[in-house]
């Protein structure tokens, strides 16, 4: 990733395996600045390095701090994840157009973090009005309480996606596709042979292996040159197949 991640702000979280679990999701997606602010078990706290499945990097390199103020003093830009507040007009957005923000502060080489509350009471209006603005998940309303892992995950996996725009999600072909009757004519000449082979048997599940064959092709999504290769290839065996029944019939007494 050529951007600089965000930091990871906890304010009061309660439970050391809720923080190793944030650590965990911070190594997930290429994140490791973490700040801890006020932990109520104090710190460092071996619960999270347990719960962090090995993803200790960040733990070991967290910072604790009394107060958010102090956690975000060296930062130009912080998104609070929360509830948007009755108490105070910050602008709110989804967790994708967040992590599109943090990227293209990165980008002007501004630093920038997430703010995320303690498990049971969230954050301070206070502590909000910090922030540029907060960001938001759209839950189910009869249950719309995250824990503080998930609610990581998925502002990680969008700041991740911000990085891996302009990654191909599949390998690019430039081979020219092999329409539906080069496809159909490799499947009938493979299947021709298989019958003359007795691949199909019993006979009566003919129909369901022919349907699997031809699935299995379709999903390759082969290339006009890949069809003639593989037609090649089955007339190579069966020439093949030939020459040994004729090798077969050869060494056959006469009557």
């Amino acid at each position: 990733m050529s951007l600089t991640p965000p930091a990871i702000i906890l304010d009061a979280p309660q439970l050391g395996e809720n923080i190793g679990a944030v650590a965990r999701v911070m190594a997930n997606f290429g994140l490791a600045d973490l700040r801890l602010c006020r932990p109520r078990q104090g710190w460092p706290q071996p619960k999270a390095f347990a719960a962090s499945s090995g993803a200790h990097w960040p733990l070991d390199q967290a910072r604790v701090f009394a107060a958010v103020a102090d956690a975000v003093a060296d930062l130009d830009l912080v998104l609070a994840a929360t509830a948007r507040p009755r108490e105070i007009p910050t602008p709110a957005m989804t967790a994708r157009e967040g992590a599109s923000l943090l990227a293209a502060a990165a980008a002007e080489g501004r630093r920038t973090a997430l703010l995320f509350g303690g498990e049971r009471s969230g954050l301070e209006t206070a502590d909000i009005a910090l922030c540029r603005a907060i960001v938001t998940v759209p839950v189910d309303p009869r249950f719309s309480s995250l824990n503080l892992a998930q609610a990581a995950a998925v502002m990680a996996y969008e700041w991740r996606l911000t990085q891996d725009a302009a990654a191909p999600v599949a390998f690019a072909r430039t081979e020219t596709p092999a329409d539906g009757a080069a496809l159909r004519g490799l499947f009938e000449h493979l299947e021709g042979e298989l019958d003359a082979a007795g691949f199909f048997h019993p006979p009566e599940k003919r129909a369901g292996m022919v349907r699997n064959l031809r699935a299995l092709f379709s999903r390759a999504a082969l290339s006009d040159q890949e069809v003639r290769t593989l037609r090649g290839v089955i007339t190579a065996l069966s020439k093949g197949r030939g020459r040994v029944l004729a090798k077969l019939a050869a060494k056959r007494p006469s009557p």
